[in-house]
């Protein structure tokens, strides 16, 4: 999961979107040609689409960290570190750099990942000076003060406890954890009820001082700025932060073997249950053939075998997703679903049957070509804003894809044969489950109801 907090201000809500719907329907096609390279007097690289179509300017930019740099023993440093980088820096306090925010319309937000501390600024073209010296001292002089960070502790504390009681949250950490282990990936990234009482302002200021460091910033920029401007005020704000971080090593690591089953018992009128196992690596050859597949089989539209086998003929759920993660050490294929108690196991069993059966056989070439065709025309569609865009952007950067990435994309699609696709999904979806289930005992999952006619004597 991931921690957000944004700032929209009320009063330019209205504007911002109506500017981003109309940018929407003029800026990803025009712009996909043009991603520039852009290197400030200082250094500072970004990648760049120049877009003035609206007086607007979106940035999405990420340090190498995340939840992995949280000690063993307190999971949620990095995501407190996120939730308080805003809340006061320098000489503002939380409130008055909130009322800065809302006075410019800024928008600007943290989050972390387990692999990235991430941040997120939308802008008017008028008020980028502002915007980005607000987001200079958030991250070189953020305060830590004692009055926010006892607030957002206590939110973080009532998110973890509903997480405690919540089928869908115990699933999803139950299958972290039983896919890696003693790994970092199976902490965590939001904390929990024994380790964010423990958090203090000290353990803050070290993450952020061992994380935002300039040699792992990746920095993306979509908007109505040009090159120059946007070179100065790169160096103005990420100038001055320190020239490395330091990071824990944090090792490679293979996903648990399959088969693997593990139960939890809740007592909740639906059982949730999370699926999946080991995956492939986003700079595999197989990458784009697996991605493909994963379409076919559970990330696409309400066409996948999945939803088709698990909803449409048995009516067991109402949906059932599932797709590719990648991350630096490790990668995963994961779904999830809910279905009564009682169907659980019919459920599980029907996943695990169309799962086998796309590892034997692979998908047919009608379901190849069908994907072909609706992932190349769904691409720009994807990016119709230009926050989205610069998301995209700071995305291929972390994968190490290349600047020309959109341009080559639907030639990697189309290269992609039916061996291929046969081949890889043995590798993948040929290996059995991991698979969490959490919900009511079977036995109790559907008690008799009350109809008010006595049960006749046997």
């Amino acid at each position: 999961m991931i921690i957000t907090r944004r700032h929209l201000p009320r009063l330019a809500a209205a504007f911002l979107v109506a500017t981003s719907s109309f940018a929407a329907l003029v800026t990803p096609a025009s712009a996909a040609a043009k991603v520039q390279r852009v290197v400030s007097p200082g250094g500072i690289e970004a990648w760049f689409v120049q877009d003035a179509t609206v007086p607007l300017v979106a940035m999405e930019y990420a340090f190498a960290g995340g939840s992995t740099q949280d000690p063993a023993d307190k999971p949620g440093i990095g995501a407190f570190t996120a939730n308080m980088l805003d809340e006061g820096a320098a000489d503002l306090d939380s409130k008055t750099f909130h009322e800065r925010l809302e006075r410019r319309a800024i928008e600007m937000s943290f989050s972390v990942t387990r692999d990235y501390l991430r941040g997120s600024m939308r802008m008017l073209k008028e008020n980028s000076d502002e915007a980005f010296g607000l987001l200079k001292l958030a991250l070189t002089a953020a305060r830590f003060d004692n009055e926010p960070l006892e607030r957002v502790r206590a939110q973080m504390l009532s998110g973890a406890r509903r997480e405690t009681t919540n089928p869908v949250s115990i699933a999803g950490r139950k299958f972290w954890e039983q896919a890696y282990g003693n790994h970092p990936y199976a902490r965590q990234p939001n904390g929990t009820l024994e380790s964010l009482p423990t958090i203090h302002s000290a353990d803050l200021k070290d993450y952020a001082q061992r994380v935002i460091a300039k040699d792992t910033l990746k920095i993306a920029v979509v908007g109505d700025i040009t090159p120059e401007a946007l070179g100065k005020l790169l160096d103005d704000t990420f100038g001055s932060l320190p020239a490395k971080g330091n990071l824990t090593p944090v090792p490679e690591v293979q996903a648990a073997r399959p088969p693997l089953h593990t139960s939890a018992i809740v007592d909740v009128p639906q059982t949730s249950v999370n699926f999946g196992g080991p995956g492939i690596a986003r700079n595999d050859p197989d990458f784009m053939a697996a991605y493909i597949v994963n379409h076919i089989l559970g990330g696409g539209t309400l066409s996948t075998r999945l939803y088709k086998e698990v909803r449409e003929k048995r009516g067991l759920v109402y949906s059932v997703s599932e797709s590719l993660i990648w991350m630096k050490k490790s990668s995963l294929f994961a779904g999830s679903t809910a279905t009564r108690a009682d169907k659980a196991k019919e459920t599980l069993d029907t996943i695990t049957a169309e799962i086998a059966r796309m590892g034997n056989d692979g998908p047919t070439q009608t379901e190849l070509d069908e994907a072909k065709s609706f992932l190349k025309g769904s691409q720009m569609l994807a990016l119709d804003t230009s926050s989205k865009f610069a998301t995209a952007l700071l995305q291929y950067q972390l994968d190490e894809l290349g600047i020309d990435y959109i341009e080559k994309r639907n030639a990697l699609v189309d290269a992609v044969t039916l061996q291929d696709t046969r081949r890889v999904a043995k590798r993948i979806w040929g290996q059995g489950l991991l698979s969490v289930s959490v919900g009511r005992a079977a036995q109790a999952a559907a008690p008799p109801q009350a109809t008010g006619v006595a049960p006749k004597a046997n």
